[in-house]
């Protein structure tokens, strides 16, 4: 759900050529249903404990999976496929997805955050946090905030989330803003993102893009 900044349109599209977590300029609408959850958690079995510590540890301090070599990449991988076991059925459904949400790893490291988190991307602009917020019923916002020339800014987008199955979601993203300084305007047009929720619970959620990027988010507050 989170997207990208690109030259022509620079949370949160997900590759290199889209805005921040990763949508894809669509040439049309089309109407999906509107997201509804039950008012409680849905019951099921829990994942251990140690799964959800182990997938943060692995990814904890390799700025959101930049700094891991290949066989680390491998290793979040399998403890995510593990997790994915124990994912609740029709996790769309579950409040559980709802609340603040920080980007902590992704496979594809300019997958959220676009051309800020290339290799040239990343020497001019410092990432300080790539947050997502799931408000009910269906809004969704993304923020990655970022440090340039001794100047604070941050790419915004806003949302809205549509189902699409039971472990599937798209999110229709309005045009991003940019903000640097006192500086601010938006910029590209619509776009879009869809992305599987493998596993979530009270306090990690995992989603797996369209193209096959692995996202690992931390529940905040």
């Amino acid at each position: 759900m989170f997207a990208s900044a690109a030259a022509a349109s620079p949370v949160l599209r997900f590759s290199s050529t889209t805005p921040p977590l990763a949508p894809l300029h669509r040439p049309f609408r089309r109407w999906l249903p509107s997201v509804r959850c039950s008012l409680a958690a849905d019951p099921g079995v829990r994942a251990p404990p140690e799964l959800v510590d182990s997938i943060l540890s692995k990814v904890k301090g390799t700025d959101r999976g930049v700094l891991l070599p290949k066989d680390g990449h491998q290793e979040v991988a399998d403890v995510a496929l593990q997790l994915g076991k124990y994912c609740i059925d029709e996790p769309v459904k579950s409040p559980l997805i709802f609340g603040e949400w920080e980007v902590v790893y992704c496979s594809v490291p300019t997958s959220p955050g676009g051309l800020y988190r290339t290799p040239l991307g990343r020497l001019i602009f410092k990432t300080d946090e790539m947050i997502q917020v799931v408000e009910a019923p269906d809004v969704v916002r993304n923020k990655v905030s970022f440090s340039v020339f001794g100047l604070e800014g941050a790419v915004s987008l806003k949302g809205k989330l549509n189902v699409l199955d039971s472990k599937w979601i798209q999110v229709i993203f309005e045009a991003p803003e940019l903000k640097v300084g006192s500086l601010g305007f938006q910029y590209g047009g619509e776009s879009e993102v869809k992305l599987e929720i493998t596993y979530v619970d009270e306090k990690i959620r995992l989603g797996k893009g369209s193209r096959g990027s692995l996202f690992v988010f931390l529940r905040r507050g």
